[in-house]
């Protein structure tokens, strides 16, 4: 292709599709490149697939419960893990297919290839050069395994291809405890394999201690878990032997979650002229997603600042709608937001506790125990903790290990994100009975220490209101 083209997008995951959509608005001069399967990560292999896992645990496990509410027989009840399998790829393959439409009509601009940079306006696919004024490098990112693990041949799992497996072992150990492993160990143990956990100090990522407590307490009432100490994996004759600390355990086969790598290696970003640290990564705004000056912009998973889809989507906007223009726009980011599937939700909103001034944060804190909607569901289970400033009230943060943790987080967040105080949340409706009730308690909680005269949950009438009612 000897023309100069406007955009090339190297990557067709979430960040690339998102700054292919607004690329499109503005020209046809550009091409996708795209190595590998096409489709994101999160449809793949991420989100969405381990989300029907988990559902079908889920549902499998609430016979716990049936007792309880009156239903007998659940001890006849079986696990169908193929069927699960099954399910999880006929789901799978249609949201593949959904994100893969996107690119259908675009003929000779999408390529199937791997790019390497010559300069940062330069690169080669499948050994032709392109040129372009602008570069969008949104490459995404693989699962961590360390070498020495891939001694362990078809032992040795990945979310990469957990879903392609058309069964699952009965003894299966789960190395990382971020949150990958923490969903998918609690799920695997749920569908009914014996499941060994091991992971380091936290869980999550979580980092208040009182909630990383609760979480670890229920996550180890549902299979052992092994935490702070390095795991040590050896093939032998009856599976993969496990050591971690004093901690010795034989399983069928390792599930491998502790995280992900950025897709940067033989890439060719040393060719861009500026300083890369030591994992090869070069600086990037995350406000405009340019590198350095440069008409390199770095998006999603591979510029390893928030992993997570929502972030992609956003990082690939933003360097869709800066490579139209001369001069990059610069945004402000969303309330971070993270939330781990498991059950109870854990969920880390706004700014983590270990972030926080104990001096200048108060903090008000509900169990979930007691809470009404939460017993009469049997979901009574879990903790939620919200930070905020010691002398506005203003919400900083919270983080929580509670029911319908997925809901709440939101709530927070676009509370946080409005710069609410927590007298101004608590006077938004709160229907009865819902678990939401347990978010005004622990917002009460925080109220009491809060130095503000006006502490109404009600907002008071103005002159006008004030004088009708006399």
């Amino acid at each position: 292709m000897s023309e100069i083209l406007d955009v090339i997008i190297v990557g067709a995951g979430s960040a690339g599709l998102s700054a292919l959509r607004e690329v499109r608005k503005h020209t046809d001069r550009f091409v996708i490149i795209n190595d590998g399967p096409w489709g994101t990560i999160c449809a793949r292999v991420g989100c969405m697939p381990s989300k029907a896992l988990i559902e079908a645990a889920n549902a499998f496990h609430r016979r716990n419960t049936f007792e309880e509410f009156g239903i007998r027989g659940s001890d006849q009840l079986t696990m169908d893990i193929p069927a699960v399998l099954q399910r999880v790829r006929r789901l799978r393959d249609d949201f593949v297919a959904s994100t893969v439409k996107t690119t259908d009509d675009l003929g000779k601009r999408a390529i199937s290839g791997r790019a390497r940079l010559l300069a940062p306006d330069r690169l080669e696919v499948n050994g032709e050069e392109l040129r372009a004024h602008k570069i969008i490098i949104a490459t995404g990112s693989r699962p961590i395994v360390p070498a020495s693990w891939n001694s362990l041949g078809g032992r040795l799992l990945t979310t990469d291809i957990l879903f392609e497996q058309k069964t699952l072992p009965a003894h299966m150990a789960v190395i990382g405890m971020g949150s990958i492993g923490a969903e998918m160990a609690q799920a695997l143990s749920r569908l009914g394999i014996k499941v060994v956990a091991f992971g380091g100090n936290q869980v999550a990522g979580l980092t208040d201690p009182k909630v990383m407590s609760v979480a670890t307490d229920l996550l180890e009432s549902e299979f052992p878990l092994h935490l702070g100490t390095k795991a040590e994996l050896n093939l032998v004759d009856q599976g993969v032997q496990v050591r971690a600390g004093s901690t010795e355990v034989v399983v069928d086969c390792v599930l491998a979650a502790l995280g992900r790598r950025p897709n940067i290696d033989n890439l060719g970003l040393e060719t861009l002229g500026v300083p890369l640290d030591q994992h090869g990564m070069p600086s990037v705004n995350p406000s405009t997603m340019q590198v350095a000056d440069l008409p390199i912009f770095l998006a999603g998973d591979a510029n390893d600042q928030a992993p997570l889809l929502h972030e992609a989507a956003d990082e690939g906007y933003i360097a869709g709608l800066n490579v139209m223009r001369s001069d990059p726009l610069c945004f402000t980011r969303r309330t971070p937001l993270a939330i781990i599937f498991t059950d109870p939700n854990i969920a880390i909103v706004g700014s983590r506790f270990q972030a926080l001034d104990p001096a200048k944060t108060l903090i008000g804190e509900v169990h979930f125990d007691r809470q009404g909607r939460a017993r009469v569901g049997q979901r009574n289970k879990g903790i939620q903790r919200i930070y905020a400033d010691a002398e506005s009230g203003r919400l900083l943060g919270a983080e929580m290990c509670a029911p319908a943790g997925d809901h709440m987080a939101h709530l927070l967040a676009l509370a946080i994100d409005q710069s609410l105080t927590v007298q101004q949340l608590l006077r938004l409706p709160f229907y009865h009975p819902v678990l939401e009730e347990g978010l005004r308690t622990a917002l009460r909680a925080l109220s009491t220490q809060l130095p503000i005269v006006n502490k109404f949950d009600l907002s008071m009438c103005g002159t006008f209101n004030a004088e009708a009612l006399d």
